[in-house]
């Protein structure tokens, strides 16, 4: 059994097909076929269900695909190890963040990471959280940034800030006039969302009470429920006109358009809020990233 048998697996059970697996490992389809039989036979097992439109992995199949990422990541951190013995701080740190922290986040940690860790050079990828945690527990990243809550098995997390929601809307609008909104004075009005998906969204109908129950009422009438996917989006779309939205409040600022267009309101007291935490894994070796990560934030 070998290393490079168990990424063979690994790819075939995410591909689902062989082709597509040996393409993903750069070998031919009849190297990786012969591979992962030989490994069959050598645990006496079928580890995949054949048929002409699809692989499925067996039970067993399933079970063995997951301790062989256990073991790939194993072998990773043996290397990540190796190259903590040269520099902590001089190798490719994998970050990936949430499409709602990554465009405000980034630019400033990019910038004071070249000042105090110029040797880590960051990888860095904007997605769902659903999509991140796997990526996170596989090893595709190292670390994470991340809406709390944030559960899971050997993950640790470590909170970076706190930052309340805010309200834009344009000048012109009702609710503009007021000082501080009430989150629940939203439902009135024509909100626009981030697409489902993203944890902000979940995040400001929490919020809000009555805003769910307001736009699936407008959903059944006929009424489009307009969504964006990005906050900048969002922020074009009530800048149109089209309505008002919730933001983070590292968002608001009004860049290209101005107070001439644009108005950003506080919600009363006690503000919704977020909580921005930074996620890796227990096994993760490079403590010292994790550590200077967070300096540059702070900082």
């Amino acid at each position: 059994m070998t290393l490079t048998e168990l990424r063979y697996v690994v790819a075939l059970f995410e591909t689902g097909h062989f082709r597509k697996a040996a393409e993903q490992c750069n070998v031919s389809q009849p190297t990786l076929s012969i591979a992962i039989k030989r490994l069959e036979g050598e645990l006496g097992v079928s580890l995949f269900e054949r048929s002409r439109q699809q692989v499925l992995a067996t039970p067993v199949g399933q079970r063995i695909v997951d301790q062989a990422r256990t073991v790939l990541r194993e072998a990773q951190n043996l290397h990540s190890l190796a190259e903590i013995g040269k520099d902590p701080l001089g190798a490719v740190l994998s970050v990936g963040a949430i499409f709602t922290v990554g465009p405000y986040l980034f630019p400033r940690l990019v910038q004071r990471m070249q000042e105090i860790a110029p040797g880590m050079p960051l990888y860095i990828e904007e997605n769902y959280t659903a999509t991140l945690r796997p990526k996170l527990r596989s090893g595709e990243l190292d670390a994470a940034f991340i809406a709390l809550p944030f559960t899971d098995t050997d993950i640790l997390t470590r909170e970076i800030y706190d930052e309340p929601f805010v309200v834009l809307l344009p000048t012109e609008h009702p609710l503009s006039k007021q000082s501080a909104i009430n989150p629940a004075a939203l439902a009135a009005h024509h909100v626009l969302l981030m697409g489902e998906g993203h944890c902000f969204r979940d995040q400001v109908l929490e919020a809000c009470p009555g805003l769910e129950a307001a736009i699936s009422e407008n959903y059944c009438n006929g009424y489009a429920v307009l969504e964006g996917s990005s906050l900048e989006t969002l922020k074009h779309m009530v800048a149109s006109g089209l309505g008002i939205t919730v933001l983070p409040q590292s968002a608001a600022k009004l860049m290209q358009y101005g107070e001439d267009t644009l108005a950003v309101r506080p919600f009363t007291d006690p503000a919704p809020r977020r909580t921005v935490a930074l996620a890796w894994r227990t096994s993760f070796p490079r403590h010292q990233a994790i550590d200077t990560l967070t300096k540059a934030l702070r900082s």
